[in-house]
């Protein structure tokens, strides 16, 4: 199966920049939401709106992905369960998530968690920068090179 792309979009920065590596490399992507977003009207890009609710989305994207895919999320428990099946997870900062990261990942999670019940007051993500959106291109690419290696395009008959 050739390799496709899945977009966890509700907050996604970088849409555009997954549709351009689509395009280049002729890949599938779907941009997965619980609300409709406008997304470009070609072949090889598919909205999917999913119900409201939590994980939904996630859920749709995580029975999907697969070896050779490519997620980008920037939700840890998802990025997990898409690399327990064998896909590729990235932020859209271009940061991989690895089976070597998203333990420490997780971990980081429940602590902001227990904070935030306990009334702390955290401090989110920084902002989204010019040099994430290049890194994002640069990882994305890589990611694609990778996937192609272990999921063959299908030969033409």
């Amino acid at each position: 199966m050739p390799t496709t792309l899945y977009i966890d979009a509700d907050a996604c920065p970088v849409k555009e920049e997954v549709y351009r590596v689509g395009r280049r490399y002729g890949l599938k992507v779907f941009v997965v939401s619980n609300a409709w977003i406008n997304v470009p009207r070609e072949p090889l890009i598919e909205q999917v709106v999913v119900d409201a609710g939590p994980d939904v989305a996630d859920d749709w994207i995580a029975e999907r992905a697969v070896t050779g895919d490519i997620v980008i999320t920037a939700d840890i428990p998802l990025a997990d369960r898409c690399l327990k099946s064998g896909a590729q997870a990235l932020k859209s900062n271009g940061q991989p998530f690895t089976p070597d990261s998203i333990g420490s990942a997780l971990a980081g999670r429940m602590v902001g968690e227990h904070l935030r019940s306990m009334g702390v007051a955290t401090s989110g993500p920084a902002p989204f920068s010019t040099a994430d959106r290049s890194r994002f291109l640069q990882a994305l690419d890589t990611a694609v090179v990778r996937a192609r290696k272990v999921s063959p395009p299908k030969a033409e008959t």
